[in-house]
């Protein structure tokens, strides 16, 4: 059974947790509020900040800026696991990308900073909604997956597929530029109210 451990309660934590309890995972959360992490999905297990994780897949479902803190206490326990990063780094003052300097994407800089680790980027090019629901416009949504191990991106592609949404392989991690622009331009469709949160770009096969 897989081990999957979900940094994040909010909405696309929370429903990343949905997703793999569906897919029969044992899932832990981890936030710092540990009832609200108990709480992210039926069948998970709470964790606060600074416990122990679980999972050999790690998902990093919070804001960019949060990620300094999170390497600071787990970067040591995070060596040979997955680590599948969901930010979308956006200043929301200009809606541009908002990267550390000559960082080419939030994915590769992660992959940077955990060289023992095997990053996948994953999960922001959708909004939590149709996460949570697993359908967007009718059709099973789908998440769209880089990485340059192709066996860290597949153990990611199967829980999700389990759970009985699709997913599409973008390639190598480098593709992850793409995939946090294309990220950003929903999001700021959503902000300004031209594509509603519950629905969003909708990928055909």
């Amino acid at each position: 059974m897989t081990n999957i451990t979900i940094f994040g309660a909010g909405n696309i934590g929370s429903a990343v947790a949905g997703i793999a309890a569906k897919a029969g995972a044992n899932v832990q959360v981890i936030d710092r509020n540990p009832d609200k992490a108990a709480a992210a999905a039926e069948g998970v297990a709470g964790a606060k900040f600074g416990e122990a994780i679980t999972g050999d897949i790690v998902v990093l479902a919070l804001p960019f800026p949060a990620y300094d803190e999170v390497l600071a206490e787990y970067a040591p326990q995070f060596a040979g696991k997955t680590i599948v990063d969901v930010a979308n780094p956006i200043d929301f003052t200009t809606f541009d990308l908002a990267l550390p300097e000559g960082a080419k994407s939030a994915a590769e800089w992660l992959a940077g900073k955990l060289p023992q680790s095997k990053v996948v980027k994953g999960f922001n090019t959708t909004f939590a909604a149709t996460l949570a629901t697993g359908v967007n416009d009718g059709a099973p949504t789908v998440v769209q997956l880089a990485a340059d191990d192709e066996d860290a991106k597949k153990s990611v592609a199967a829980f999700i597929e389990a759970a009985g949404l699709k997913t599409v392989d973008a390639g190598p991690l480098k593709r992850a530029q793409y995939l946090e622009g294309y990220g950003a331009l929903q999001i700021i469709l959503g902000v300004t109210e031209q594509t509603p949160w519950t629905g969003g770009f909708k990928v055909v096969k």
